[in-house]
């Protein structure tokens, strides 16, 4: 990420390299002041973060995964925490129920809002893909797979078991999201574990 003084958010311990000057100090709790701090403690939703300030050149990565930016103008991303890596400093973090969805994943029922205008970089397991959910096309995610949205959406849980679960001829996916109305929902070509998965 190219810098001229101005500074970024990102994953704490995910700087790799830097050229010019540059200041790196951690900060707490990743969301926007102390209610953001105790939030994350109390849903699990952890995300500890570093400002990085100065000028010149940082490259950020973790564990070799896929990085994919997006950018916003003025909406919110929703982004599950571990797939988040940095975000400009002018855009607000922060944590948001999301209801049984979070609870299926064990992550807590929250999850973490990236708003505002500027780019968010999302890691992903493997290339990234995004889906279009309009409200001729609603779109059903596994859990495991799952790595962030955005637009006017509504999601719920929904369950996978059914008859064929049992008999050893279904999807092996005890829930799964159903998102409806109209935005872009961002998956992995890989799973996470999750609580939700093999019944």
């Amino acid at each position: 990420m190219d810098m001229s003084g101005d500074a970024v958010k990102a994953k704490n311990g995910s700087m790799v390299a830097y050229d010019g000057q540059m200041a790196f100090k951690k900060m707490s709790g990743g969301g926007e002041g102390i209610r953001g701090m105790v939030t994350r403690r109390l849903t699990g939703e952890q995300m500890t973060v570093m400002e990085v300030k100065g000028h010149g050149t940082c490259w950020f990565a973790d564990r070799a995964t896929e990085i994919n930016l997006v950018a916003l103008r003025g909406e919110k991303l929703f982004v599950e925490s571990s797939n988040l890596l940095c975000t400009d400093a002018g855009l607000h973090t922060g944590t948001t129920f999301t209801g049984l969805r979070g609870a299926s994943q064990g992550n807590g029922l929250f999850t973490t809002t990236v708003e505002g205008s500027g780019q968010a970089a999302i890691m992903s397991d493997g290339p990234a893909v995004v889906l279009r959910v309009s409200q001729q096309y609603p779109l059903t995610v596994d859990p495991g797979a799952y790595i962030a949205h955005q637009g006017n959406l509504r999601q719920n849980l929904q369950s996978g078991v059914t008859f064929r679960t049992f008999m050893g001829e279904g999807g092996g996916e005890a829930f799964q999201i159903r998102f409806e109305g109209d935005g872009l929902v961002y998956v992995q070509p890989s799973e996470r574990t999750t609580i939700a998965g093999d019944v």
